[in-house]
């Protein structure tokens, strides 16, 4: 008997096992805070110097930032590009950029990369980052990578070994802990037209971060999002709610809509995956939302490594712009607007697991270094061509320890149209404000309040 309870607890190990991966060990830990930031970063400069070290991040505003506005200036506005590449020297720089950039820069003469100098202006809150130190030997992830264990709010994995731990460490980077912004959609179609999509209020919130010594259990809820639209005058009163738990698998994402015709609050287990965002008017799909968003249990995560890139970074002039339409022009994005820098970047590739549907078959993301936030990412369709490609503009919310990438884009490169979001420029920029109560985060307090 005792044999046969040996041999059971042996299988049972080796069970959980299979399903557990286990954090670095203590040595490699130990890298952190040293060579390392706590994050995971390389502190070092690369070796031409065209990415400094890191030195602690941009927690000094600029002489014209006003205490307690929302508003925040470009701290590099009088700064001027080291160099332009644009469809004529594109190739000079293969492998410095995503595969989107590349073909925009081939495909329309008027696109062009304003590269800029390097400025690594992360920086968090010192909790948050001896969260991270802590989660480096403790945490693990469960269920293939596809949900964790043991985590506490912070960098989740800063040493990964795998795409989904990456992935894990972009979904839970920290972005303050409740956000609220009025913000406009505009929708660019293949005749160069545009219009506006939407105009709408969100509260975005990480309940995680309320509390920092918590660690994060399976059914916590990471993210969630209320949005309210007021226009255009064909989607005023609506409004949508959705919820992510830290296990997927156990807890699917929860969503809710109301729809003023009907007049009431039902469930949208739909607005997810690759259902098209109404939104994007066709260019983009649920979980492109912020580059990405939502359960990665459709694909198989590798962890292609780390490289330099040319990335948008520190894009103050877009994210505060306050006339949304002088960003648009036809084909692409008004580049002048868009500031771009040499970055080390994570490499994560996801390729759709045998019997899984997605419109993507495959998908290449950028992670920054220094804060896991997605700046970019390719698509693929099932034939291997590259179908999408998206951007977020990251900037540092210099005032309270937050990097911010709340605008963000999608482009179609076969029906030739694109979508940006969260332009908040004209309504007063991102607030960092309390949480709401939970009463506030019930899916009824989505009726009657799609108007405000």
């Amino acid at each position: 008997m005792k044999f046969v309870h040996t041999l059971l607890a042996a299988s049972l190990a080796m069970a959980f096992a299979a399903h557990a991966q286990a954090a670095v060990s203590a040595q490699e830990a130990a890298r952190l805070g040293t060579s390392l930031t706590q994050v995971g970063a390389e502190k070092a400069a690369n070796a031409d110097g065209s990415i400094p070290a890191y030195t602690g991040g941009l927690t000094t505003p600029p002489a014209n930032f006003k205490p307690g506005d929302s508003m925040r200036p470009d701290p590099f506005a009088s700064e001027k590009p080291l160099q332009v590449i644009d469809g004529k020297n594109v190739d000079q720089y293969k492998g410095l950029l995503t595969a989107t950039t590349a073909e925009l820069a081939k495909r329309f003469p008027t696109y062009h990369i304003n590269v800029y100098p390097t400025h690594r202006t992360a920086a968090l809150p010192q909790a948050v980052l001896d969260n991270g130190l802590k989660n480096a030997s403790g945490a693990k992830s469960l269920e293939g990578g596809l949900a964790i264990d043991n985590v506490l709010p912070g960098v989740p994995f800063p040493i990964p070994q795998s795409g989904a731990e990456a992935m894990w460490n972009f979904l839970l980077r920290y972005q303050g802990v409740s956000i609220n912004s009025k913000y406009d959609s505009w929708n660019v179609d293949s005749a160069g037209v545009p219009s506006l999509a939407i105009t709408g209020e969100a509260f975005i919130a990480y309940p995680i971060y309320e509390n920092l010594t918590k660690p994060i259990s399976s059914s916590d809820i990471y993210y969630q999002m209320k949005l309210y639209y007021t226009g255009p005058a064909r989607r005023a009163g609506e409004s949508v709610m959705l919820k992510d738990a830290a296990n997927p698998l156990q807890q699917p994402r929860r969503a809710w809509q109301y729809l003023p015709g009907q007049r009431r609050v039902k469930l949208a287990p739909d607005l997810a995956y690759d259902t098209p965002n109404p939104g994007t008017a066709g260019a983009g799909t649920y979980d492109d939302v912020f580059v990405f968003n939502g359960a990665l249990d459709r694909y198989d995560w590798k962890l292609v490594g780390k490289q330099e890139m040319i990335v948008p970074y520190n894009t103050y002039k877009l994210t505060y712009a306050q006339d949304p339409k002088s960003l648009t022009t036809p084909n692409h994005l008004a580049p002048d607007f868009v500031r771009w820098e040499k970055h080390r970047v994570w490499v994560v590739e996801g390729n759709l697991k045998a019997g899984a549907r997605h419109v993507y078959q495959k998908r290449r993301f950028y992670l920054d270094e220094d804060t896991w936030t997605a700046l970019a990412s390719d698509e693929y369709d099932a034939r291997g061509q590259l179908y999408r490609g998206s951007f977020a503009f990251l900037s540092q919310s210099y005032d309270k320890q937050v990097p911010d990438a709340t605008p963000f884009m999608i482009y179609d490169l076969v029906g030739g149209s694109y979508n940006i979001n969260g332009v908040v420029g004209p309504y007063g920029g991102i607030k960092y404000v309390d949480p709401l109560s939970k009463v506030q985060w019930s899916p009824e307090s989505l009726a009657g309040a799609g108007i405000r």
